[in-house]
Parts: structure tokens; C-alpha cells; sequence
């Protein structure tokens, strides 16, 4: 009898630590092999187990509004800061209060509420074709709206987040009006309507359909490390632009990661962005994303080394949410589709 009651309380003890074993629950609009061995590696460092669900972004957060306070999540991470902006806008993150993210991140990158950060940056470019453009033919992304490219332009529909953010950056550099007559010179210089993401703008440049692309910096990079002959054969063709070096510098943007309002394990969560902003996180995104760090001490890889060192723009990147909606509505009326 004694044995028994030994062994039951034996049981109900591992039953008790099973049950409170800490863990995170991660809504990551990543994909999962470009997040889950960074995750692993938090687990293995701190014991915490990160669950993963993966799903676009806009799903994702309209998940987490429905389950309300029965949601499961405690952190999300996506990609792009109107994105991150909508999050908060729906009203599902909560303010992370940490030192270490203030220290790390720069106030650019990071939501003046701290109810989101970013964690590794990327910039939307003008790409070449290097055999029939010279890099002294463009400097500004307003130079994309100058007749002399008419039908020459390559670019993905104003439907897709990253050019609304390019747009949303526009506004607040140079005025609704004038972002509205560029965009309207910009769609008078498309050399087709606008199809496909971004390597298919990039290919499309070198196929010879028009001479300039516009990209995030990264797909670029994915192209030439892909080990597809192909591929890599047409990313070599193609030279990069980084635009306005001689006044705001070029446009940026982020991956990054909020706190769920609702998280039953908040400091779980804290200690999973934290843990995505150390060294070698942001060295892993740097290596394997093709991303650049949101940190300046950590290093270029080699890849993006090939295309230069710039001038980034330092725009508190909150203002590509807060003017996402009127960057949708000016792609409209200029009919950019």
C-alpha cells in the first residue's frame, strides 16, 4: 500500500510539471522553414517549447481577433511594418517592456509603443539590367515616374504590402499630390501590366520586357544563393540601385514580432523576441533569410555585401501603417493595378 501511494504521488508530481512545462505559442506569417531553427534554438537554450502555426498574415491576425480572450497565441511574427501596424490597429498586441529590445533595436525599427519590433530589415530597390543599363541613369525612386523609362518599368500589382509601404513612405516624404502624380507617371512607364512577385519582375528584366525592377532587396539574394542554375544565371545579369543616396536614402522595412494582448505566457514571450534579437539570431537571419540585421554591429553577409553599402532612410516605419490606407486609395485613382 505504501509503494502504491509513493508511486501515485511520484506520478502526480511528473503530471504537475508536465502540465506547467513552459512554452510559447507562436503565429508566425513566416514560412516555417525561415523561422523554425532559429525557434529550436531558443528551446534548446532556454527549455521553453515553442508551438508553431503558420498562416498569412491577414488570417492570422483576424484568428487571434475571433478567438478573443480564448486565443492560445503569445507571440506573432510577420513580415512587413504596415503589417505590424495593422496588428495593432485590430488592438491584439500588448507593450513589451524590455531594456534589452530598447537597447538593441533602433527607434525606426521598433513601434513607439513597444507593441511591436522589428527583427531583421530588408530595402525595396530599383533593380537593372546590367547589360543595357548603366547605374548612372537612375538615382530616385521618383525617377521611376521620368518618361525616359516609359514602357521600360517592371513591377508587382499595388495589391501586394510591399509596394504599398513604398507608397506609404512616399507620402510622408513628399505630400499625398505629389506621390499621386508619380505613381501616375510610374504606371504610364509599365512595360506591362503588373503580374507575378518579385523574382518574376527580376526575370522579366532580363527576359527583356523592360530594363528596370523593382524588388525587395532579399529575392534578389535568394536568387543567386538558390543552387538553380537558372536562377542564379539570371541574378547575375542584374545590378542593384540603391535610390535617393544624396538625400533620404533608400526605403526600408522589417520582419518582426508582437506580444499577444491576451498571452497566458507573457514572459515567455518577452523572452522569445528578446532571444530573435541577439547575436546569433539576427546573424542567422542575416545568413539565411538574406535579410540585413536590424543591428549595426552584426555583420553583412556575403551575398548582400555584393550589392554595396547605402544610406538607409531612418522614417519611423509606423507611418507605412498609418498611411497604408491613403497609399491604397492613391494607387487606385492613378490606376496602378
Amino acid at each position: 500500500m505504501f509503494a502504491k501511494k509513493v508511486m501515485a504521488l511520484a506520478l502526480s508530481v511528473f503530471a504537475a510539471g508536465v502540465m506547467s512545462a513552459a512554452e510559447v505559442n507562436v503565429y508566425s506569417a513566416r514560412s516555417e522553414e525561415l523561422i523554425k531553427p532559429a525557434l529550436d534554438r531558443f528551446s534548446e537554450e532556454t527549455g521553453i517549447e515553442v508551438n508553431l502555426i503558420t498562416e498569412s498574415a491577414d488570417a492570422l491576425i483576424r484568428r487571434i481577433e475571433l478567438e478573443g480572450a480564448n486565443s492560445p497565441a503569445d507571440v506573432l511574427l510577420t513580415v512587413d511594418a504596415g503589417r505590424l501596424f495593422r496588428a495593432k490597429e485590430a488592438g491584439i498586441l500588448a507593450p513589451v517592456n524590455s531594456p534589452v529590445l530598447q537597447e538593441r533595436i533602433p527607434s525606426a525599427y521598433r513601434d513607439p509603443d513597444n507593441l511591436w519590433f522589428g527583427l531583421s530589415l530588408r530595402s525595396r530597390v530599383i533593380l537593372f539590367d546590367k547589360s543595357r543599363v548603366s547605374a548612372d541613369e537612375i538615382a530616385t525612386y521618383e525617377d521611376l515616374a521620368d518618361p525616359k523609362w516609359k514602357g521600360q518599368v517592371c513591377i508587382r500589382s499595388s495589391g501586394n504590402i510591399y509596394n504599398q509601404s513604398l507608397l506609404a513612405s512616399l507620402i510622408e516624404h513628399l505630400g499625398e499630390e505629389a506621390t499621386e502624380a508619380w505613381a501616375e507617371g510610374l504606371v504610364a512607364n509599365l512595360a506591362r501590366r503588373p503580374q507575378g512577385g518579385d523574382r518574376d519582375q527580376i526575370r522579366a528584366a532580363v527576359a527583356g520586357q523592360c530594363k528596370l525592377a523593382v524588388s525587395n532587396t532579399y529575392y534578389l539574394a535568394g536568387m543567386l544563393n538558390s543552387g538553380v542554375a537558372d536562377d542564379v544565371e539570371v541574378a547575375e545579369q542584374i545590378g542593384v540601385l540603391w535610390p535617393n543616396q544624396d538625400d533620404r536614402g533608400a526605403h526600408m522595412n522589417v520582419s518582426g514580432a508582437g506580444m499577444i494582448k491576451t498571452s497566458k505566457n507573457q514572459n515567455e514571450a518577452r523572452q522569445l523576441i528578446e532571444f530573435l534579437s541577439d547575436d546569433y539570431a539576427q546573424q542567422w537571419y542575416a545568413e539565411v533569410n538574406n535579410e540585413y540585421s536590424v543591428r549595426a554591429d552584426i555583420p553583412v553577409s556575403a551575398t548582400l555585401q555584393r550589392f554595396g553599402e547605402f544610406k538607409a532612410d531612418t522614417l519611423n516605419l509606423e507611418v507605412l501603417g498609418r498611411n497604408n490606407a491613403a497609399a491604397v486609395r492613391l494607387a487606385d485613382r492613378a490606376g496602378w493595378q
